[in-house]
């Protein structure tokens, strides 16, 4: 069964998503802040955490931060008060693998924990699958019909990354700083270009289409 640890200083808030997961199949352990929870991980395995930031001791960046320079690649869900784009770019600098803002629709938060546990393992398998179309990672390569394509490295991290959540809108800012990174000196136009390319080599894949929302970005559909 998959275990969860829930980092959160709010008894109550704690104690409701600990009773939430529960009754979604999950098993749960409690900590009240970040220092709490780099102890309980050294005793004991988890597959995902909910981790609040603002907390007395260590506070959600700084887990974060120090989980990651420890190697560790377990998916964090931060779920905080502050709702400031800065605050939530921070986040993700740290390390954060989503993102959610108080008050927390519960129903929401359990299907993020299900979305994240399952891009965990895409990348655990290094290979995601549409259909009969697959995307290798450690060789850049697209498998499709038969024939394999090997990409750009930046082609291929944008189609992987678009294809892990099929149908979800991924806006040019957020695709550049997922795969350009955050101080890249490029402009989202880049991404105009990239995508250009992976339409023209795969528009005849019977498997997937790249669509485009004016004004906001893309998104991969399933056919």
């Amino acid at each position: 069964m998959l275990k969860i640890l829930i980092v959160e200083d709010d008894r109550e808030l704690r104690r409701l998503f600990s009773h939430v997961l529960i009754k979604n199949g999950y098993t749960v352990r409690e900590v009240g802040n970040g220092k709490e929870a780099l102890a309980a991980l050294e005793s004991d395995y988890v597959d995902l955490i909910i981790s609040d930031i603002m907390m007395p001791v260590m506070d959600g960046y700084e887990f974060v931060r120090r989980l990651r320079d420890g190697g560790s690649n377990i998916p964090v869900l931060m779920i905080t008060a502050k709702e400031a784009f800065d605050d939530m770019r921070l986040g993700f600098i740290s390390g954060t693998d989503d993102y959610m803002v108080k008050p927390i629709n519960v129903n929401e938060m359990v299907l993020r924990v299900g979305a994240l546990l399952r891009r965990a393992q895409m990348i655990n398998e290094r290979r995601q699958t549409i259909g009969d179309t697959v995307l290798e990672c450690d060789s850049f390569t697209v498998v499709t019909g038969g024939e394999s394509h090997p990409l750009p490295q930046k082609e291929f991290m944008l189609l992987y990354k678009m294809a892990s959540y099929p149908g979800k809108i991924f806006t040019r800012q957020q695709l550049m700083d997922e795969v350009w990174g955050y101080d890249s000196d490029s402009d989202t136009h880049t991404v105009d270009v990239h995508i250009g390319r992976l339409r023209d080599r795969f528009r005849d894949n019977s498997d997937f289409k790249i669509v485009t929302i004016r004004g906001v970005g893309y998104k991969v559909v399933k056919l």
